[in-house]
């Protein structure tokens, strides 16, 4: 557990009694003296600190101020939590530091040795708590899923828990919530993860070529079946077969999975020998499959057999506090591939953190991705979202409209030829899977492109194919 503690202030006595109740304390503490160097310090050392005590003012020889200090601290070393100290401290002041990101703001003509235990121990417990929790959040972030908060934490003691077993797990949560990338995490933390993992989209396999893709066919089953062929049942073998959107399974084609579930058996297309196979099923869905099974429309059998656990991904109106964490993540992942050093300003993190994001995960990282890549300032506020978020907000406030007709193409000065084509191609494949009420083949006909085309273009443009079907 890091025990560091800044201390950022240009009086040096004080900083120096203050440190010694730090020291009494258990901790270490790091002082700096001014804001400069205390970034240029961080720059290198952040992830040792555990808090940081913020002076107020810094006289001349400093051109930032503490707010300045504040603001910075929050925007790019955003997990320290930062005590603000003041010896002119105003209630206008402390107001403006909470509202910039301060976790605590005290005068210190009021600065007694028991306050500033109390804030520590307050600080020792928070990092106590994060500590436990270290790893698992780890975990999570190198499988994309990003976030501190007690649903996400319980989402990855689930995966932890149910990767360790052979039992078929049935993910489930609102669309753009994150349920293929908690399906690949299962498999990454299970005794599997050194064979594939293999994806059955369900929506866009032909139900007339649904069994030859994921059983095989011999050679001459039907027509055109020129050769043998392995299917996705094959391909999973030792590893995981990820059943995709299991809700948008026909009722007559449910029957297919009973035996390889079941019995671990499967037959080739024209085939009479029975395979054995080796495969752990998790599927995810976004429907209700309980008021399914009650209209007949999803077989209970089935069901029980798919859901042998069950993980609930919450939606990301109930886990707020993660989106500021999805933010700082998305945001580094962009610096890193395009070596800029772009950041959302916290009134903007505190915007977006509260604002409606219908669509979970994938509208939010929708929206961050544009906003990253269309505003041409490191600096990115609030008023440079707006058409940033125009374009995906009404993806999931009205996914029945054409998206084309309610949000006309703006043309703009700051982004490339290549990009505003790109936005014009996006709406034009919108608006034809909804016409073709989501058929991704129909679709493809229409535009005049092959399916794989527009299977790349749909992966590309993070476009929901869900939404458009009725």
């Amino acid at each position: 557990m890091n025990q560091n503690i800044l201390i950022v202030d240009d009086n040096i006595d004080f900083c120096s009694t203050l440190a010694e109740i730090v020291r009494s304390q258990g901790w270490k503490p790091v002082m700096q003296h001014s804001p400069e160097d205390a970034i240029a310090y961080l720059e290198k050392n952040a992830n040792s600190i555990s808090l940081m005590f913020l002076d107020i003012e810094f006289g001349d020889r400093s051109r930032m101020t503490g707010l300045d200090m504040l603001a910075h601290t929050v925007k790019h070393f955003f997990t320290i939590p930062v005590v603000m100290i003041s010896g002119k401290g105003t209630i206008e002041t402390a107001v403006t530091a909470t509202k910039i990101g301060a976790v605590n703001f005290i005068e210190k003509s009021i600065l007694a040795q028991d306050k500033i235990i109390d804030v520590l121990k307050s600080a020792s417990e928070s990092i106590g708590n994060k500590t436990k929790n270290t790893e698992l959040v780890r975990f999570l972030e190198e499988q994309g899923i990003i976030g501190t908060s007690p649903q996400i934490l319980e989402v990855g003691n689930k995966i932890l828990n149910y990767a360790r077993t052979d039992l078929n797990v049935l993910v489930t949560g609102e669309t753009g919530t994150g349920k293929k990338l908690v399906a690949r995490a299962i498999h990454a933390a299970s005794r599997r993860s050194k064979s594939l993992f293999v994806t059955v989209d369900i929506p866009n396999i032909p139900r007339e070529i649904f069994q030859s893709e994921l059983y095989g066919h011999v050679r001459g089953a039907f027509t055109g079946a020129m050769d043998n062929k392995k299917g996705l049942f094959h391909q999973a073998t030792k590893g995981t077969l990820f059943l995709d959107e299991i809700g948008d399974l026909s009722p007559e084609l449910q029957a297919n999975l009973l035996l390889p579930i079941e019995e671990k058996t499967i037959r080739k297309v024209g085939s009479v020998e029975a395979e054995k196979i080796d495969v752990r099923f998790v599927s995810a869905t976004d429907k209700d499959l309980i008021g399914a099974i009650k209209e007949a429309k999803f077989r209970e059998q089935l069901y029980h057999r798919l859901r042998e656990c069950e993980i609930y991904i919450p939606p990301l109106r109930q886990r707020r506090e993660d989106i500021p964490h999805i933010i700082e993540y998305y945001t580094k992942v962009h610096n890193a591939e395009f070596e800029q050093t772009k950041a959302f300003s916290p009134s903007t993190v505190e915007y977006l953190k509260n604002r409606e994001w219908n669509g979970n995960i994938r509208e939010l990282y929708s929206s961050l991705r544009v906003a990253l890549q269309t505003i041409m300032k490191n600096d990115i506020e609030i008023s440079d979202l707006h058409l940033a978020l125009s374009h995906t907000s009404s993806l999931y406030s009205e996914p029945t409209q054409n998206v084309a007709d309610q949000n006309p193409m703006v043309f703009s000065t700051e982004r490339s030829l290549k990009e505003d084509l790109s936005l014009v191609d996006k709406m034009k494949i919108e608006s034809t899977l909804k016409v073709n009420n989501g058929n991704v083949s129909k679709t493809a006909a229409m535009l005049n492109v092959s399916r794989e085309t527009l299977h790349n273009k749909i992966r590309r443009y993070e476009i929901n194919v869900q939404q458009y079907r009725k």
